[in-house]
Formats: structure tokens, C-alpha cells, sequence
């Protein structure tokens, strides 16, 4: 057997390889949770502590937004207005008090767990007292909150009504995301997958065929 006969099985074994490898990384595992933003100027930057240690300033706006993510790097952020003089509109300061404006984004049908459905975005003006958390303004405007035993921020206004920052992956049933490589949803390979095959197939065979012609010219 010629050295390029040997050659074009192991290309397709490699190339194979990686296209299940490529396939696999589209499947990757997200979680459905509370984010928690906190508004910079004119846009929204992820929170660098949690909302039961942030102590928001009087004028301070932040966000809270249900969805399922990765990780901080690709979270979503709230949607829709987010200016403390359009959410806190007609509400004067107050000696010993402050004001929140809070944007409480329940995300969408997409992210909701299996047989629940978002409430409509909310935003609400919380006068609080001066020295009290970020969780205690929202608690102010948006009960009931739901917290785990770890104190991780659960539900708020009861949404969700069970589970909390619960795994997910992209082509699990009842994740409410679409699989990200076109999952066939019984089981077997995803459509993304075969068809990445089949141009792996086509590749070898070409790199086959210039080989042979090499070898016969």
C-alpha cells in the first residue's frame, strides 16, 4: 500500500475527530439564574458582588435579569428602559432614605423552566432605607424572594416557582433553548453533526484523489 493510501484513512479519522469534537462544544452545559447588573453611565455591567453585600447609593440603578448562561461573559443583560429620572420620576429625596431604580427582567419564554411562563419586565423606584443592601431594595418592590440554602438569589415576585441555578444544557428537553447544533431530540446525532461528516468525507476524498493523481502522473 502506497504511503498516500495509508495517509487518506488516517485524515478522515482525524478530521472526523474533530468535527464530533466541534459538535460536542456546541452542547455546552449553561445554568438558568438570577444575574444581577449594575447600571455605569449609559450601560449595564455585571455585578462584582451579590446584591445581599452591594449597598447601592441613593440615584444608583440596577438590574435583574432571569436567563439561562454560560457564565458572566455571555450573560443577558436587562432589557428596556433604565434611567433612574424616567423610573424614579416625581419621587424626591428623602433625609436618612435612599433611591433604587431597579429593573427586574423576567428574560423570556426561551429560558423559562418547563411549564412556567415570565412575568412582564418591571421597574420599580425603592426608597429604603440609607444603610440597607441591594437585596433589601429589591425586597422593598418585588416579594416574594426565594433564596437556597447557600444564598443564592432563587425567585423574585415568585418567578421561577421552583428550581434554582439549575444545570442546563443546549440540547436537553425542557431547557427551553434550542440545541445549538440542530439536535435531531431522539437521541442520535445532530443534524450539525452528520452534516460537518459529510464535508470531512468530501475532504478526504479529494486530498485521496490528488494524491493518486501525483502518484500516477
Amino acid at each position: 500500500m502506497t504511503a498516500a493510501r495509508r495517509a487518506a484513512p488516517l485524515l478522515l479519522a482525524v478530521l472526523l475527530l474533530a468535527a464530533w469534537g466541534s459538535a460536542g462544544r456546541a452542547e455546552a452545559a449553561g445554568y438558568r439564574y438570577w444575574s444581577f447588573w449594575e447600571r455605569d453611565g449609559g450601560r449595564w455591567t455585571y455585578a462584582t458582588q451579590g446584591p445581599s453585600t452591594a449597598q447601592p447609593a441613593d440615584g444608583a440603578v440596577e438590574g435583574f435579569r432571569f436567563a439561562v448562561s454560560e457564565d458572566s461573559g455571555d450573560a443577558s443583560q436587562p432589557r428596556g428602559t433604565a434611567d433612574f429620572r424616567t423610573i424614579c420620576a416625581g419621587i424626591e429625596a428623602v433625609r436618612g432614605k435612599k433611591r433604587v431604580a431597579l429593573v427586574v427582567d423576567f428574560g423570556t419564554t426561551a429560558d423559562a423552566p418547563s411549564g412556567e411562563r415570565p412575568p412582564a419586565r418591571r421597574t420599580a423606584c425603592a426608597v429604603v432605607s440609607a444603610a440597607v443592601t441591594s437585596a433589601d431594595a429589591l425586597a422593598a418592590v418585588a416579594k416574594p424572594l426565594r433564596y437556597d440554602t447557600n444564598a443564592l438569589l432563587c425567585a423574585i415576585a415568585g418567578y421561577p416557582a421552583k428550581g434554582c441555578g439549575e444545570q442546563v444544557t443546549a440540547g436537553s428537553g425542557g431547557s427551553g433553548r434550542s440545541p445549538a447544533s440542530g439536535g435531531s431530540g431522539d437521541g442520535g446525532p445532530s443534524v450539525g453533526l452528520l452534516a460537518g461528516a459529510g464535508v470531512v468525507v468530501v475532504l478526504a476524498a479529494g486530498a485521496f484523489w490528488q494524491a493518486r493523481r501525483r502518484r500516477d502522473a
